[in-house]
């Protein structure tokens, strides 16, 4: 078992002196991502925006141009076309059409004709703009409630300060999240409501081992200094942290080579999520109880006092 271990045991990295450096690079990135969903926006998929997904696969490879230029010409409004994966897979993204659903299957019929029979058509997928709306209102519940609940669950099983902690961390996530869906302009589809949701639940598990060792230390090391307690708590479990995300990350890794296109994006959400889930950890979730000023219970007749962190 030994030779499996990347990170030794007995680690003294000072943490809590590097949050100096840390914390401000996290507020910046923050922002950055704010202002990156502020400005640019977030590419909204089919589920969001209404409209219809077609997945075709042509005899050979896929002339773009050329497919552009012919569905171009029958003016059916913001048409997206790119390869899918393989270079004879293509995606035809085809706007909402004014019309309603009627409108929407002339606009299907149009490009089938058009295309004809020398293509395979992989899947057709068409979505209402009510729908659209409906599945967006409902995602954005659904993350805001996660982490309302998670707040809740915390409070309940630390203290105020850890709850607080923990939901900071997952935020910083989530945004960090958005802003690289932003930079990026990936395609933001129910899917990625999912990864982000799946993010917040791994990001909230290593929160809570790391909260937990802190808890235990703050009822061993009676007079250890609350900076110096959290420091020893992450470095005691830094080997399980990094072993459980690297380990992740090997499964997540096969799946983005070999699980082809229609996984990608929520695959790489997924790493991101793991690779800002492990950081937030150490670097936000510990941190914060620092600013919050945790305290241990009132110390026992003949202790000393929990001296204060830098």
């Amino acid at each position: 078992m030994r030779l499996l271990r990347i990170i030794p045991d007995d680690t003294h990295i000072r943490f809590m002196w590097l949050r100096r450096v840390m914390l401000p690079l996290s507020m910046a990135t923050v922002v950055l991502s704010l202002a990156l969903f502020f400005t640019v926006g977030l590419n909204l998929g089919i589920d969001f925006r209404g409209g219809t997904l077609i997945e075709i696969q042509t005899e050979g490879p896929a002339d773009i141009g050329e497919l552009r230029s012919q569905i171009g010409e029958l003016e059916l409004g913001d048409v997206q076309i790119q390869e899918f994966g393989a270079p004879n897979d293509v995606l035809i993204r085809i706007a909402q059409q004014e019309g309603g659903d009627a409108a929407q299957q002339v606009a299907i019929s149009q490009v089938r004709d058009l295309l004809g029979d020398a293509v395979d058509y992989r899947r057709v997928e068409t979505v209402g703009p009510t729908i659209s709306a409906e599945l967006a209102r409902a995602g954005t519940i659904a993350v805001i409630v996660a982490i309302f609940a998670i707040m809740i669950y915390i409070w309940f099983r630390f203290e105020w300060q850890f709850a607080i902690g923990a939901v900071i961390a997952l935020v910083h996530d989530v945004v960090l999240t958005i802003g690289v869906f932003s930079l990026f302009q990936l395609d933001f589809a129910l899917a990625s409501i999912a990864a982000i949701l799946t993010i917040v639940g791994y990001s909230l598990n290593d929160t809570v081992v790391v909260y937990d060792r802190v808890r235990e230390n703050l009822r061993r090391y009676k007079k250890m200094p609350i900076i110096e307690l959290l420091d020893v708590s992450i470095n005691q479990m830094l080997p399980r942290t990094v072993m459980t995300s690297l380990t992740t990350l090997l499964a997540l890794g096969a799946l983005y080579v070999f699980g082809g296109e229609v996984i990608r994006t929520f695959v790489f959400a997924m790493i991101w999520g793991v690779i800002v889930g492990t950081y937030s950890s150490v670097y936000i979730a510990a941190p914060v109880l620092l600013y919050l000023g945790l305290q241990r219970g009132a110390p026992a007749a003949g202790q000393e006092a929990t001296q204060p962190a830098e």
